[in-house]
């Protein structure tokens, strides 16, 4: 595939994620279709990696790492502010409860945060393998 047909289809993946990132507390088939998604999200910048380490894209690479850095600096912010926003208004909660939707979609679209987040590490770690190696 192109570049840029991957890059779509991460972007419309990102888009179903933070979307269904809204379903409150979804049970069986729903909460498995839903793990399904988060994981396919991962897919498409897992294929952009390999491509852009085999073909030397460095490019495409630090696209990714930054990525993976920025998604899991901005879920370990929005964490602490909604675990802080507990001692404060449940308007501010719900807020940034939307921000940790948007902001982290894949991790509250699937249920099992930790997938998410091991998944973006990997990124991020397969990313910065590369640069050590030469």
């Amino acid at each position: 595939m192109k570049k840029s047909s991957l890059m779509a289809v991460w972007g419309i993946f990102y888009i179903i994620c933070a979307g269904l990132g809204f379903i409150p507390e979804p049970e069986g088939a729903v909460r498995i279709f839903l793990t399904v998604i988060s994981v396919l999200f991962f897919v498409p910048p897992a294929i952009l990696l390999y491509d852009a380490l085999s073909a030397g894209d460095r490019k495409t690479v630090l696209l990714i790492r930054r990525l993976s850095a920025l998604s899991l600096s901005l879920t370990l912010v929005l964490l602490i502010a909604n675990f802080l926003a507990a001692l404060g208004s449940p308007g501010l909660g719900s807020f940034l409860h939307v921000l940790l939707v948007i902001g982290s979609a894949p991790m509250v679209c699937s249920n099992y945060w930790v997938l998410s987040l091991f998944l973006w590490a990997v990124l991020l770690v397969a990313s910065l393998q590369k640069r050590k190696e030469k």
